[in-house]
This record gives structure tokens, C-alpha cells and sequence, in this order.
């Protein structure tokens, strides 16, 4: 079993990571938010923010530091979620940024290119089928992030439609039409009609 002195390294460390981490996923260096290691955070805190007699002095105090640091980055990430997710895109121009924006830039003309022979100035439907969303959270990522875009590109405004509302939205839809249409997978469509974007659901058997 980690000592005291062992935990609060661990959980220095992991704030450090998770500041990281963030830095990735807002440059989209990576997918999803780093989940793990805020749990892992929050499970260190809460175990001693309830053992506070445990601790000698100079461990208080550390710990004290670390449990206001985190609770700061994690109010400004919470911010940025929140942006992110109302279809607000963040500029960064830090080294590894630049980076991430040049090799996006690169791959968004190689596909322009690819998709040239098709008709110009139609945006290809984005297609998704889902049995299980509460299980299957890359569909729904990026059935959201195929909605957010379209909706960019259109100059449409995403509304009160965060990420948990449309997260919710798929899960309850697929059920209701599973349980209507009696199927076992919907699939879903994200595709601009008269400059309008559309989400569709269709039933597959």
C-alpha cells in the first residue's frame, strides 16, 4: 500500500499529466477529454480531504496546494468544454499545436482533393449506425463532431445542443425507435439539404 507522502507525489503527478492531457484534446491532439485521469485525481482528494488528521503539517499544506491547483485547472477546462462544445472552435499556436494544425490542413486537402470527382459543392453525408449508444461512445463522438461541423460550415448556431444533450438525445432516440419499429440498430445521418443541416434517423432491420 502507497504511504501518504507516495499518493501526494502520484497525485502531482497526475495533475501535471492531466494538464497535458487537456492541452491534447483542445489542440485535437486526441479524442475525449482524459476521463481517467480526473477520476484517479478525484479519488486521491476525496480520500484525504476525509483522512485530513492523517496528514502531518508539510503534508497538509502540500496537499492543500495540489487540491487548489486542481480545482483551478479544472474550473478553466470546464470552461473550455463548455466552448468547445456550444461549436466554438480554440485557436492554439504553441509548437505542438501548429504542428497538429498543419498535419489537419494536410489531411483536409487530400480528402478535398479525393472528393473532387464528386459533385462540387456537395458535402458528403456522414453516416453512423448505432445498437447501444451508452456503449459505443466513438459513434456518438463522432456523430457529434460530424453535427457541430456541418452546422459550422452552414453557419448555423448549435443552440442550447451541448455535447450531453445530443449524448442523450441518440441514446433515447435509438430506444424509442427499437422499441417502435421492433429493430435492433438506427442509423444516423448528418447531411446539409438546401443549406440546412439535417439529423436523420433511419430504422435498419
Amino acid at each position: 500500500m502507497a504511504t501518504i507522502d507516495e499518493d501526494l507525489a502520484g497525485l502531482e503527478r497526475d495533475i501535471r499529466q492531466l494538464k497535458i492531457e487537456y492541452d491534447m484534446y483542445f489542440g485535437g491532439g486526441r479524442k475525449r477529454p482524459p476521463s481517467e485521469i480526473e477520476w484517479r485525481i478525484e479519488l486521491v482528494i476525496k480520500r484525504y480531504s476525509e483522512r485530513g488528521g492523517d496528514l502531518k503539517y508539510t503534508q497538509r499544506f502540500r496537499f492543500t496546494n495540489l487540491a487548489q491547483t486542481y480545482a483551478k485547472y479544472k474550473e478553466v477546462f470546464r470552461k473550455r468544454v463548455a466552448r468547445r462544445e456550444e461549436g466554438k472552435i480554440e485557436r492554439h499556436f504553441g509548437a505542438a499545436a501548429k504542428a497538429i494544425e498543419a498535419e489537419r490542413a494536410k489531411t483536409q486537402a487530400v480528402s478535398v482533393s479525393a472528393a473532387e470527382p464528386q459533385a462540387a459543392g456537395t458535402a458528403k453525408p456522414f453516416r453512423v449506425t448505432c445498437s447501444a449508444p451508452e456503449k459505443e461512445a466513438d459513434k456518438v463522438e463522432q456523430l457529434y463532431e460530424a453535427f457541430v461541423r456541418a452546422k459550422q460550415e452552414a453557419g448555423e448556431d448549435m443552440g442550447r445542443m451541448t455535447r450531453l444533450a445530443f449524448n442523450e438525445f441518440v441514446r433515447k432516440k435509438t430506444k424509442d425507435l427499437q422499441e417502435q419499429k421492433n429493430c435492433s440498430e438506427v442509423e444516423y445521418v448528418v447531411e446539409t439539404v438546401d443549406g440546412q443541416v439535417k439529423l436523420k434517423a433511419l430504422v435498419k432491420s
